[in-house]
């Protein structure tokens, strides 16, 4: 207990409580807007942008090819603010140039690919700008936290999660499923023009570049991103897979609305990493409290997993209906889905973000691509036979498969730290 409470302790004091206040309003926010969309536009219409979002959404991350990546992991070491500022100028301009590359590829490719599902081509096309919008969006955040200044991070959250809303609900309301789509481009384009001058960011920076920013740096970027990449397709290969086999977009909207609640849980795992990863990163050859903080995060999330594995069996059916009286039949598949975000909760956030500290953004890289390639075996086979509750049992099945991985590896490499 007394652990524990040294845990919490830190936590709280790099402002980890307006982080989780923040993350918290901002899922049910995040709720709010995809409730409205499912009240204001029909299903078989938002399943045509929630299907095409979901292919721009897991590509976010290579927008600047791991630019933001490098920016947090290399920011960590800098002490300096003005070192911290000129990384943070140096990524945003070459990442938002290298994101206008791959945009314009992403439209090339669109006209060589046969959609099959109706409007799917359009709002990919259009969508494809939320590439650059979501990159320096995260940019700034990132920015935020490696000043440490997670208040004002804060409420960059919750003023994007606010607008959204609005945007979602006006948007949707005149415009439907096209209003939809453009809320998804405009609400982090505004939110970033909002909360850049609070960076106090001197554009002309000196010529001396960085010792940091060399092949290492790019390389660790680089594969960060596709971690991160194959991770988001994890989590979007199952409704893509789901509408390829089933050619049914209501089943996709089904899947993507029950998913909804456990995928949300993953929040609280976020908001810890969130808060301490800038000072784990830091801290990366104390192992003695590295391997204490290990202990404590893994006891805490274990205590939390229970928790809701048990809320979700007794109030299942209750979550299912505030969406769909419809969707209350898909209750064991949102059984399984939380069963399989613990293993998220209790291994992979931690082990994951640990090996990104470490410098091994390849480990993570080669974990997902696994994870990938069964997904995909997994899916063909249980999909056709159990529809989207085969989904949810290759989802969960991979997440704990994936934070078994990464712990494995962690301790492989960390024993050995000093020699790298």
């Amino acid at each position: 207990m007394k652990n524990l409470l040294s845990f919490f302790n830190g936590f709280f004091s790099r402002s980890g409580r307006h982080i989780f206040s923040a993350t918290l309003i901002s899922r049910l926010l995040s709720f709010l807007a995809s409730w409205i969309a499912l009240q204001l536009i029909p299903n078989k219409e938002l399943g045509a942008v929630i299907y095409a979002f979901q292919i721009i959404s897991f590509l976010i991350p290579m927008a600047g090819f791991g630019l933001n990546q490098g920016l947090l992991r290399y920011g960590s070491q800098l002490k300096l603010i003005e070192e911290k500022t000129q990384l943070f100028v140096f990524t945003l301009k070459y990442g938002v140039l290298i994101s206008f590359f791959l945009i314009g590829a992403l439209i090339a490719f669109s006209f060589l690919v046969d959609f099959n599902l109706k409007n799917t081509q359009f709002y990919f096309i259009l969508l494809t700008s939320a590439i650059t919008t979501h990159f320096v969006f995260g940019l700034i955040k990132i920015q935020f936290r490696l000043l440490k200044n997670n208040k004002l991070f804060s409420f960059v959250e919750l003023t994007y999660n606010l607008l959204f809303v609005f945007l979602v609900f006006t948007l949707s309301y005149y415009f439907k499923e096209f209003g939809y789509a453009i809320s998804l481009i405009l609400t982090p384009l505004i939110t970033s023009l909002l909360y850049l001058n609070k960076l106090n960011i001197k554009w002309k920076q000196d010529n001396n570049r960085l010792k940091i920013i060399d092949f290492s740096f790019w390389k660790y970027g680089f594969f960060a991103s596709l971690s991160n990449v194959t991770t988001q397709f994890l989590f979007a290969i199952d409704i893509i897979l789901i509408g390829s086999l089933s050619n049914n977009l209501e089943l996709v909207t089904a899947f993507k609305y029950i998913s909804l609640f456990p995928f949300s849980l993953l929040f609280l795992s976020q908001v810890v990493i969130t808060t301490d990863f800038v000072n784990l990163t830091e801290k990366i050859y104390q192992k003695k409290y590295i391997l204490n903080y290990i202990k404590n995060y893994m006891k805490l999330f274990s205590i939390i997993s229970i928790a809701c594995l048990l809320f979700v069996y007794f109030f299942g059916e209750i979550i299912l209906s505030v969406f769909e009286n419809d969707y209350v039949k898909y209750k064991s598949t949102l059984i399984v889905l939380t069963f399989g975000t613990t293993g998220i909760l209790i291994i992979r956030g931690v082990f994951g973000n640990l090996l990104s500290a470490i410098g091994k953004a390849q480990i993570n890289f080669v974990i997902t691509l696994i994870a990938l390639l069964l997904n995909i075996l997994l899916n063909y086979y249980l999909i056709p036979k159990y529809g989207i509750l085969g989904a949810g049992i290759t989802s969960a099945i991979l997440m704990w498969l994936t934070g078994g991985l990464s712990a494995l590896f962690f301790f492989y490499y960390y024993q050995n730290l000093n020699k790298y």
